[in-house]
């Protein structure tokens, strides 16, 4: 069997996947993003998650034949990813599973391990894929001086856009309102205390702002759907540059997937990035994921053992997580 992991700024996702290609157990845990939460916060949920899927499947540590842990900002500190690599160590041997960043998993989970690019846009974004054997990424800087497009830069958008809408830079609209509903403030002003409080500076809680640009975007605010077309047309360059780094042929009908909770605003964000890739001068197909991460670190830790699972086994599993 094969257990996924797929970390994440707010949540961590488990799942045990058996050689037929059936879910025997899943489960959820806290953030896994180390820079905020620290190496020892992420071996602790690490160590829960295996354990609460194993004891959920009956069945023990040496049973599982491969495990995969996408762990986001790995890759980004050479220091940290040596702890990192050792974390799940205390529950399975060193030879059993593979660690790498999280952006995999949505990648083999999007396509399946085909070759084609995965666009991640949730707390941060970043553009993974796979062409002819070659694996390129693109985006995944940070929210300091990158990640655009995804929900901490929606939010920091629309944050900036309340604040010129409170002066009068812009005229005042739904996103104004929803703002104001959501933190109670007596006065505007109070957004900054609230926000550069000190433990209001999270990126998760941040980056859960994005929802208000989103319904306010529905809700007629030109200004907040202007920040989603924004945000489809960062995403679409990552993916551009991805495709760059893998020297796929311009005229290549290359498939684009995509995965992350700036997703959940469907067209808001889907129409910007199709209309984005339309334009780049690159025969892109985007298409729905076809599994969600999680499912694909499982898939991938099966590929690292040499199990591949056939179109059918991988249709059944689609269907089995609807």
């Amino acid at each position: 069997m094969f257990l996924g992991v797929d970390g994440g700024g707010t949540k961590t996702a488990f799942v045990l996947l058996d050689r037929p290609g059936r879910v025997l157990a899943t489960a959820t845990g806290g953030s896994t993003y180390y820079p905020e939460v620290g190496l020892a916060a992420v071996r602790e949920v690490l160590a829960s998650g295996i354990r609460e899927v194993l004891a959920s499947a009956g069945v023990a540590a040496h049973d599982i034949e491969h495990a995969f842990f996408g762990i986001p900002a790995f890759g980004e500190d050479t220091a940290a990813d040596a702890e990192l690599v050792r974390a799940p160590e205390p529950l399975l041997p060193r030879e059993r599973y593979t660690c790498g960043n999280d952006m995999v998993c949505s990648w083999a989970g999007a396509l399946a391990c085909a070759d084609g690019i995965s666009v991640i846009a949730g707390t941060g974004s970043i553009a993974y894929g796979e062409y002819h054997g070659g694996q390129a990424r693109a985006g995944g800087w940070g929210e300091v001086f990158g990640d655009e497009g995804s929900a901490y830069w929606i939010a920091r958008e629309g944050l900036a856009a309340f604040s010129r809408m409170s002066d009068g830079r812009l005229p005042a609209g739904p996103l104004q309102a929803a703002i104001r509903s959501h933190f109670n403030m007596a006065s505007d002003l109070d957004v900054a205390g609230r926000i550069n409080g000190q433990s209001s500076t999270e990126r998760s809680s941040i980056a859960q702002l994005a929802r208000l640009v989103a319904d306010a975007a529905r809700a007629g605010d030109a200004t907040a759907r202007g920040i989603y077309t924004r945000a489809g047309a960062e995403l679409a360059a990552i993916a551009v540059a991805v495709a760059a780094r893998l020297a796929v042929p311009t005229h290549e009908a290359l498939p684009v997937s995509y995965s992350g909770g700036v997703f959940a605003a469907g067209p808001l964000v889907l129409e910007p990035l199709a209309a984005a890739l339309a334009t780049s001068g690159r025969g892109f197909r985007l298409q729905p994921p076809l599994l969600p991460p999680v499912l694909g670190a499982a898939i991938y830790a099966a590929r690292r053992a040499g199990v591949i699972y056939s179109t059918e086994q991988l249709q059944l599993l689609g269907r089995s997580n609807q």
